[in-house]
């Protein structure tokens, strides 16, 4: 099928991308009907701006600076913090209903690492619902949008010259191809690699991976942030506690009733404080008792409705947490409006790789980064004299199927050796099984995106961020992590 811009994705990114697109004809491919399957409808704490007196941009980029350890663009975090507020009003005007203060300004809150009250939000943590059924609606409604559900990209198609034209997804009926001017990933994160995880499952990194495939430059695959707070509740996925629980003074607390870490202090450190609290024997829980009591119901309906359904009330007793994977920093590499090192190829959100997360991302910035870069991508492209490919022949390179019993053993084997604490036993013992297991299975998705993790982990021998290495704990002179298409054990294969 042809197309003038293609967008993988429906969750925030994609969807902003498709509207701001206007008048282009635009293709979204989805893996489901629109609002599942999108990390983007889950996110509770909101979209982090400069917008109250006391705060500017400057700050905000300071803090977005600080919390990546060393390795934020100073640029693209001044870029984001700037260019904010203008998207919030594009979300105002699309209809999504911000917490307001009784004289009706933006309600803001304040999460870990910032040194403002800046996050807005949606009925305390219902933000990424809001937001996305705002952007559903105005979607439907669009002439120029597109929207094609139960199709799972997995191949990019590329031409002689290497760039990219399209892409192949499958289908109830098998291999459907999709052939356009301009391609866009926005294809979320991938959290869906571990066992323990508040992404939707189908989060597995398969955009990186496509990119990867086709020979896009990817940065930074190690840092992956663990949420501190997720329930420890037995889901999968994990449902997630909110950090703003914590900025309203709800405290964390082991078994005994003791606080062991700064509640606002950065994620990567309340993850592993969390982590070693659990590894001892004495638990991690959130005490919202005293600070949010009988609140809690109005004041963050979906975290108290996942308490319910576990059997546990919130208002009276402690609820039990787990650090769970949430955000991968590392992507495919962009510049400023969004392009890939590819010709013909953009990324926009969890997938790329703009400098604005470093090695720790600032709480709340994620869907500030999508609409921010969703927004200057479709500046570009609606000036864009791209034209619909030729009907050369396209390359599409092969790839397996990865089955169900082993993609849940990787899960678990992610779990026990890349998580919030690694070193270089369990990583070069993961890379040692993934040798094997691409060679029995060849080449997936998965594992191309597993190998870019695990060797990026297994060369920074250091601490930084969401990379911590207990061989290696103290940080170096910062550095980025540059990776293109990893080695590859086997290379024959077929569609998936």
């Amino acid at each position: 099928m042809r197309s003038d811009v293609i967008i993988v994705g429906a969750g925030l990114a994609g969807l902003f991308l498709a509207l701001k697109l206007a008048p282009r004809r635009v293709t979204v491919l989805a893996q489901a009907p629109l609002g599942q399957a999108s990390s983007s409808a889950w996110a509770q704490g909101g979209m982090a701006v400069a917008l109250a007196s006391s705060d500017d941009p400057a700050l905000h980029a300071a803090d977005t600076i600080a919390a990546g350890a060393g390795l934020v663009d100073p640029a693209i975090a001044r870029l984001i913090a700037d260019e904010g507020p203008a998207r919030v009003t594009d979300l105002i005007a699309l209809g999504v209903p911000f917490d307001r203060s009784p004289d009706g300004a933006l309600a803001q809150s304040l999460e870990a690492a910032h040194s403002r009250p800046r996050v807005v939000r949606v009925a305390g943590d219902l933000a990424g619902k809001a937001i996305m059924d705002a952007l559903i609606a105005a979607t439907l409604a669009a002439a120029h949008i597109k929207v094609i559900d139960g199709v799972r990209a997995h191949t990019l198609l590329t031409d002689a010259q290497g760039a990219v034209r399209g892409v192949r997804c499958a289908s109830a009926d098998g291999n459907v191809d999709f052939t356009g001017a301009e391609v866009v990933l926005a294809t979320g994160g991938a959290g869906g690699l571990y066992a323990v995880t508040t992404n939707p499952k189908e989060s597995r990194g398969a955009g990186v991976a496509m990119a990867a495939r086709a020979g896009a430059l990817i940065a930074d695959p190690e840092f992956v942030q663990f949420h501190p707070t997720a329930l420890d509740v037995g889901r999968d996925p994990a449902p997630l506690a909110t950090e703003a629980l914590r900025g309203e003074g709800a405290l964390l607390v082991n078994g005994k009733g003791e606080s062991f870490v700064s509640e606002l202090a950065p994620r990567d450190v309340v993850a592993r404080a969390i982590h070693l609290e659990r590894e001892s024997g004495r638990g991690a829980f959130l005490d919202a008792r005293a600070a949010i009591g009988s609140h809690f119901p109005t004041h963050f309906p979906t975290v108290f409705a996942a308490c319910q359904a576990a059997d546990i009330d919130p208002r009276r007793q402690l609820i039990p947490v787990a650090p769970a994977a949430h955000y991968h920093m590392g992507g495919i590499v962009t510049d400023a409006w969004g392009q890939t090192t590819l010709n013909g190829l953009s990324a926009v959100g969890e997938c790329a790789s703009t400098g604005a997360h470093g090695a720790n991302r600032l709480a709340s910035n994620s869907l500030l980064e999508a609409v921010v870069f969703a927004h200057r991508i479709a500046a570009r492209l609606r000036e864009s004299n791209a034209t619909e490919p030729s009907h050369e022949a396209l390359h599409a390179s092969p790839l397996n199927p990865l089955p169900a019993d082993l993609r849940d053993a990787w899960r678990a084997r992610m779990q026990r050796c890349a998580s919030v604490v690694r070193d270089a036993g369990g990583l070069a013992g993961a890379l040692t099984q993934l040798d094997a297991d691409e060679n029995a299975v060849g080449p997936t998705n998965s594992f191309t995106i597993i190998r870019l993790i695990l060797t990026a982990a297994f060369a920074r021998t250091e601490s930084r961020g969401g990379h911590f290495r207990s061989d290696f704990p103290d940080a170096h002179a910062p550095a980025r992590t540059f990776l293109t298409r990893p080695p590859h054990p086997a290379a024959a294969g077929c569609d998936a």
